[in-house]
């Protein structure tokens, strides 16, 4: 029978028998009940089929019930005083490749490209707080057609995450998910569900990556600027926030593209749909290609 390895007890005793201590600088904050694991699980993709990319796995709690589930594990571990670890929890999982790099450096298209081959590949990620937002960004701009990406992160942000144009948690991260995919938050994990607890609750979000993305700016980069600028002076409306950042257009033509798109001039960022940004980014690079 499979080491339980939720249990508070095993996971002291192993860590002891390795020597090893929880790892603040990595954010590290192990699963203590069963039955969050077991539903993260259930409900990280679609297709049992399918390669699983797993970010930190700690001492294989996830990693072991989605071997059991899905046809592999890619399990991406930053502490290598881990490794050992998932060595002795994981022996019996012969589906499962356990690497020791940090996520953020290494070469996914490489480490994940015989796997895309077999079928899809979606990512299951118990993510550390400090380090979400650049996680999930890199994901999403690594261009890998990932199916799914699942992420237990802080409630706050998820609340971010799944906000819809206009809500009061909608920011620039908001604008740029709904650009790769369409986030879902699948149900709250409160602190007490952790050793070491954190301070704050985590909720479980799951990002269905689109095939084909909703809309098709003329130039991407002056989307992410159009959006990224909107929410750096929220306050503000949107002809005062972007021209802080499009210095070379004027307000006034800043204004003109605004209402070209069909908008009045004091509406702000946050009530703006990805399609709508789109248009607004589209009209702004054509006056930026004719200075």
């Amino acid at each position: 029978m499979p080491m339980n390895l939720c249990d508070i007890r095993n996971i002291k005793q192993t860590m002891a028998m390795f020597g090893i201590n929880f790892r603040k600088e990595f954010g590290q904050n192990f699963l203590t009940n069963n039955m969050v694991v077991e539903d993260i699980a259930d409900n990280c993709c679609d297709d049992a089929q399918s390669t699983i990319l797993e970010i930190g796995p700690g001492i294989g709690s996830l990693t072991s019930e989605l071997a059991q589930r899905y046809r592999h594990v890619v399990a991406v571990e930053i502490d290598r005083g881990l490794i050992p670890v998932l060595k002795y929890t994981l022996g019996e999982y012969g589906n499962v490749t356990v690497i020791n790099e940090d996520v953020m450096k290494a070469d996914l298209k490489a480490l994940l490209a015989p796997y895309f081959e077999k079928g899809k590949v979606s990512v299951c990620a118990n993510l550390p707080y400090y380090i979400t937002t650049p996680i999930l960004m890199m994901l999403l701009e690594s261009g890998l057609p990932f199916d799914y990406i699942t992420i237990m992160i802080q409630s706050e942000v998820a609340d971010r995450l799944c906000s819809a144009p206009g809500g009061k948690d909608c920011g620039a991260i908001t604008a740029v998910l709904n650009y790769y995919g369409s986030p879902e938050k699948l149900f709250k994990v409160s602190a007490g569900n952790f050793i070491p607890a954190p301070k704050v609750d985590s909720s479980v979000v799951r990002i269905k990556l689109f095939k084909e993305k909703p809309c098709k700016p003329a130039d991407e980069k002056t989307f992410f600027r159009t959006v990224r600028a909107a929410f750096e002076q929220r306050r503000k409306t949107l002809p005062n926030a972007l021209s802080a950042v499009f210095s070379e257009l004027s307000k006034d033509e800043i204004t003109t593209a605004i209402t070209d798109c069909g908008h009045d001039p004091n509406i702000r960022g946050e009530k703006l749909s990805v399609e709508e940004f789109a248009a607004i980014s589209d009209v702004l690079y054509e006056k930026i290609q004719n200075i």
